[in-house]
């Protein structure tokens, strides 16, 4: 599953992004908080996982691709992040995934509920966003935890994004419902 079959490539540096989400990461999905979830998919990916508290200047000078990972996608395949690696990697182009927009979205001006939005334009940011080494060398600071904040902030500073569909399992949660959801969605069927 991991892409390093060959000792001499660099691994990628990994950080499991719990901050400003509240309690939802230390729920359990499957028995397992989601931040250890989103843990082992990294390290089953062959992503070495760092700490949030490591210095800027350290991830940058580390020459090291970035892989942030969202622990509301906990159940995110190992496989699925590799991929988005080996994308970000080919490309030397920050790859992040995204699930399709299944919600009607509404248009709001002055308090005023309006149009229908059309849903087939839009994609909803998940897990992971994976930065090149040659992006992050170039990035001001240390991204924001906001995976959609971080993907717009890319692309507003000129770096293409590439987008890549996540399979179901790796959808964002933001309740206890979606957790049951994916939870169900997620159950070995036997």
């Amino acid at each position: 599953m991991s892409i390093y079959d060959d000792d001499d490539v660099v691994r990628a540096l990994g950080v499991v992004v719990d901050e400003g989400r509240g309690t939802l990461p230390y729920r359990l999905v499957h028995g397992e908080s989601l931040v250890a979830c989103a843990a082992w998919a990294l390290g089953e990916a062959g992503v070495d996982i760092v700490d949030a508290s490591v210095p800027w200047a350290g991830l940058v000078e580390s020459g090291s691709d970035l892989v942030l990972h969202d622990p509301l996608c906990p159940m995110t395949p190992a496989a699925f992040i590799a991929t988005c690696l080996r994308l970000a990697r080919e490309g030397d182009r920050p790859v992040v995934g995204v699930r399709p927009v299944t919600d009607t979205v509404k248009a709001v001006a002055g308090g005023v509920v309006g149009r229908t939005l059309d849903r087939d334009a839009m994609l909803a940011v998940t897990s992971p966003l994976v930065v090149p080494a040659a992006v992050l060398s170039r990035l001001p600071g240390r991204p924001v935890p906001d995976l959609a904040r971080t993907v717009s902030d890319l692309a507003a500073a000129g770096h293409e994004v590439q987008t890549v569909q996540a399979p179901p399992e790796g959808r964002r949660v933001t309740s206890s419902d979606e957790l049951r959801l994916l939870e169900v969605l997620t159950t070995p069927q036997g």
